[in-house]
């Protein structure tokens, strides 16, 4: 590809339980273009979520490169990692993960906040962006009062809060029933031909994979097949 915005070279991740090395990823090499949808599957324990973690610099690889355009993320300090995390990634997880004593409008704030916005913007910015996924009178409802569709919806606002390049997504889909579903992966279209966002999903649901531009398959740690283009 000539337009990367990931690049991997050669990632292992091991992982030591007692005197065992558990090999999780092995000799991952891949590149992620500017604006495609990349889908990742593979059986559970195939390193899927680890090599998720590694392309949003949740976590380091044992060894290996990686560079996002042209930087090297091995070569950034842990503080580095965690503000190029909150500038330029957004994360969306199978469990929301969203603040439970806070309001939908607080949950897609709160990674504005961590970057300093002030109120008045970071407000703004959050109604501009719930106004894409929910009616404003769910606005102030906090988790428990919205359906597992919302709360996933309120996730994906709160993902794209920072206006990341990439969005990585860890079976988004997983809680979700047949329609919700369908939504949550067209929104996630929406966004990347409109805005020309990068997604990343990792999923177990095929049906879920025909929305993608390239499918690639983990199996024990490894690339086994990469479909289209």
């Amino acid at each position: 590809m000539n337009d990367a915005l990931i690049r991997t070279f050669n990632i292992w991740k091991v992982y030591q339980v007692g005197k065992v090395m558990y090999p999780a990823l092995r000799d991952i090499s891949l590149e992620v273009e500017k604006g495609e949808f990349l889908c990742v599957v593979g059986p559970s324990g195939c390193g899927k979520t680890t090599l998720l973690n590694i392309l949003g610099a949740l976590d380091r690889p044992t060894k290996g490169d990686i560079f996002f355009e042209n930087i090297s993320l091995n070569k950034l300090s842990d503080d580095k990692l965690a503000e190029f995390r909150n500038k330029r990634i957004g994360f969306v997880f199978q469990t929301f993960n969203l603040i439970a004593h806070l309001t939908a409008m607080e949950n897609v704030e709160l990674p504005m906040m961590v970057l300093g916005v002030p109120p008045r913007e970071r407000k703004k910015r959050a109604i501009e962006i719930l106004s894409r996924f929910l009616p404003e009178s769910s606005f102030f409802k906090r988790p428990t009062e919205l359906s597992s569709g919302e709360q996933q919806r309120v996730a994906i606002a709160r993902a794209l809060a920072n206006n990341p390049d990439v969005i990585l997504a860890d079976e988004p889909t997983g809680n979700l029933d047949s329609a919700n579903k369908h939504q949550v992966v067209n929104i996630f279209r929406e966004f990347r031909e409109e805005e020309g966002k990068t997604i990343v999903m990792v999923t177990h649901d095929l049906e879920m994979t025909k929305y993608a531009d390239r499918i690639v398959k983990l199996r024990d740690g490894q690339i086994s097949e990469i479909i289209g283009r």
